[in-house]
């Protein structure tokens, strides 16, 4: 009997399918050690660290049934992801074996879960990659000693009960810092103006914008200044001044990595990363997509064939490709052995009938993104009409038009929402056209827009924090902690992640820099890569740490929470104000004297908007048991109505339901 050791048993019921009886295959159930919850658990001499690893009752138990099966064991097999923290999964899991059983323990990694990839790594078993394993040891400890020792310190200066992370909180700084901008932005207004001009009939019709106004670009910011426009292009003369015509080829995205899967869930699907990564871990281990942690956008030679087959046969000859389309890594650290996130086999378009639809739903934009990426590009044409228009001042309109001649990798993809076809009347240089209408609209420049899942990934990695494995594990932590509030499927800051950011940029500034948390994730990278031994890079971070945390203890003074006031005296005293304070749970009323005062409500959030469904409630912000915000009535449960996103409607009489229903 050989014994094979995966983390999951969904993963261990997949690989069943393709070992025969002379295959065991247990779970470990992820970690068999890790570090004690109740301390420190890393133990500091000489600028040496040493961690204290345990194992929970649960793990015990699991490590002890597996213990007995590798006695009798021919062959260990550790199969555990191949990724760092599964190259530390299997290192603790050859720790707790006898000597007998370790000499007989080989590591084997797969990016896939098919019989061919599972048969080719049993062919080339390896050693445990200790430098992986260092590097996971290194993040690990590195935030274990961050959370543990700057956390008391928080207790201490901010609010018992807080904790901090090293990533999580320059995340933090990202969102609390956007709020800031858009505190501080103005609105200014501005006029769009915008003419209908025909050639012959009404069918030659033309919409042009104004773009210029006397070889200066057009600058209409008030009301008056619009009204002058209009009046002279009114009864001005038109005359075609160019029409340019452009062809253009359009090549696909590239498939997906960890970072560009999380950011189409959540744009398209209107998923959290934590969820992507969920359902993406389930799609893998089912074995219907590669591994789903990756930083690389290499495919095998292999798929890419598989690829070209296929789009040949389902879409004919003109859409597949003479030779397979490569795509250049972004990621400096990718490994070249990785592959981008595609499906195992391309000829399943559809997962069976009886699989989650949300699976169905993620395994959709993964398949499509990969055949897309190995389909002919999009071909065809844009028409950009420039028009003069003369009076006392001299005007510049324009129109851009756009023809697909070819749909190509559209055809699998479809057309990024800003690609529409807009096709144009045929027009020649120095024609005439006839006025027909002029429509001119108020508008106001609007703030940056709040990070949402998507771009506070994409920022993440452009800054170079954070790696495939933690996006989703640092957003869930801000979360949880209260330090933001996701409402309408953007982030927050609440008034204690500001506090607790405002905090750390004082007195921890390096800690919560974006250069210098970047070179710490480059060191760790160096650490998997054998050219950084990691003991001196925990040394290096943590002695200076260490003097600014006595320091700062002595001298920081104990942070105010502001607190938000609802504009109401305090029901119960009278003397005090009733304000908005932050909880374990979240918001609820209190009194401004409290202790002195111990009066305390729930807080309704409500959105200014009138139930949709009934039309009687107010529509409020509510969270679920897991802390997720969603809409719903206040005359809950006498009316049901629930969305994941803010209603567009304010009244039952529009008769339009435009929400996401829970």
């Amino acid at each position: 009997m050989n014994l094979v050791i995966v983390e999951s048993p969904t993963k261990a019921k997949t690989l069943a399918r393709f070992l025969g009886d002379e295959y065991t295959i247990e779970a470990s159930y992820g970690h068999v050690r890790d570090l004690p919850k109740s301390k420190l658990g890393v133990k500091i001499t000489k600028g040496k660290f040493t961690p204290d690893y345990v194992q929970t009752k649960k793990q015990a138990d699991r490590v002890k049934e597996i213990k007995k099966l590798s006695v009798k064991a021919k062959q260990i097999y550790l199969a555990t992801d191949p990724d760092r923290e599964g190259e530390a999964i299997a290192w603790h899991m050859s720790e707790i074996f006898d000597n007998k059983a370790d000499a007989k323990t080989k590591r084997i990694v797969f990016h896939q879960i098919t019989e061919k990839a599972i048969q080719h790594a049993l062919e080339k078993p390896r050693d445990i990659d200790m430098n992986l394993v260092d590097a996971q040891q290194a993040r690990r400890i590195l935030d274990r000693l961050v959370g543990y020792k700057l956390s008391p310190l928080l207790w201490k200066k901010v609010r018992k009960g807080l904790s901090a992370g090293r990533v999580q909180s320059v995340a933090l700084r990202l969102i609390v810092e956007k709020e800031r901008e858009i505190a501080a932005f103005k609105a200014e207004e501005y006029w769009d103006v915008l003419v209908t001009l025909q050639k012959n009939a009404p069918t030659d019709q033309l919409t042009v914008k104004l773009v210029q106004i006397n070889g200066q670009e057009a600058e209409v910011t008030n009301q008056t200044k619009a009204e002058e426009v209009e009046k002279e292009l009114t009864t001005a003369g038109y005359l075609v001044e160019s029409v340019e015509k452009k062809e253009f080829s359009r090549t696909p995205p590239a498939p997906f990595t960890t970072s560009t899967l999380q950011q189409i869930a959540a744009n398209k699907l209107g998923w959290s990363a934590k969820k992507t990564m969920q359902m993406a871990q389930n799609l893998y281990e089912e074995g219907y997509i590669t591994y789903h942690r990756t930083d690389s956008t290499n495919l095998a030679e292999e798929a890419t064939a598989e690829a070209k087959d296929y789009i040949s046969k389902s879409f004919g000859a003109s859409y597949a490709l003479d030779k397979a389309r490569a795509y250049q890594t972004k990621s400096k650290v990718a490994q070249e052995a990785h592959e981008a996130i595609r499906p195992t086999n391309v000829a399943t378009a559809d997962l069976p009938a009886e699989s989650l639809r949300d699976h169905q739903k993620l395994y959709e934009l993964i398949w499509k993104r990969f055949v897309a990426c190995q389909t002919a590009e999009a071909t065809g044409e844009t028409l950009t009409i420039t028009v003069q228009a003369k009076a006392k001042d001299e005007y510049l309109l324009s129109v851009k038009g756009e023809t697909i001649k070819f749909d190509g990798w559209y055809k699998v993809w479809g057309k990024a929402e800003d690609v529409e076809e807009n096709v144009l009347p045929e027009v020649t240089a120095k024609e005439k056209l006839d006025f027909v209408n002029l429509v001119k609209t108020q508008k106001f420049t609007q703030p940056p827009a709040r990070y949402n899942d998507a771009s506070l990934i994409k920022t993440l990695e452009e800054k170079g924090i954070g790696r495939p494995s933690t996006y989703a594990p640092i957003i869930s932590t801000i979360l949880e902690r209260l330090y933001v509030e996701k409402i309408d499927k953007r982030f927050q800051p609440t008034t204690l992640g500001i506090a607790v950011c405002d905090f750390l940029v004082t007195n921890f500034a390096d800690i919560v820099d974006y250069d210098f948390t970047a070179q710490m994730e480059d060191q760790l990278d160096e650490i998997a890569d054998g050219k950084r031994k990691w003991q001196p890079t925990l040394a290096d971070f943590y002695d200076p740490f260490a003097k600014k945390l006595d320091m700062v203890a002595e001298t920081a003074e104990k942070v105010k929470i502001e607190v938000e006031e609802t504009g109401n005296p305090c029901p119960k005293c009278g003397e005090g104000k009733e304000v908005i304070r932050l909880g374990r749970f979240g918001k609820f009323l209190a009194c401004s004297r409290f202790p002195d005062c111990d009066y305390k409500a729930n807080y309704i959030n409500k959105t200014g908007q009138k139930c949709p469904k009934c039309g009687d409630g107010d529509v409020i912000v509510k969270r679920t048991r897991t802390g997720k915000t969603f809409f719903g009535c206040s005359n809950y449960p006498k009316c049901d109505f629930a969305s994941w996103t803010k209603p567009k409607i304010t009244a039952l009489e529009s008769g339009v339901e435009n929400n996401t229903p829970i």
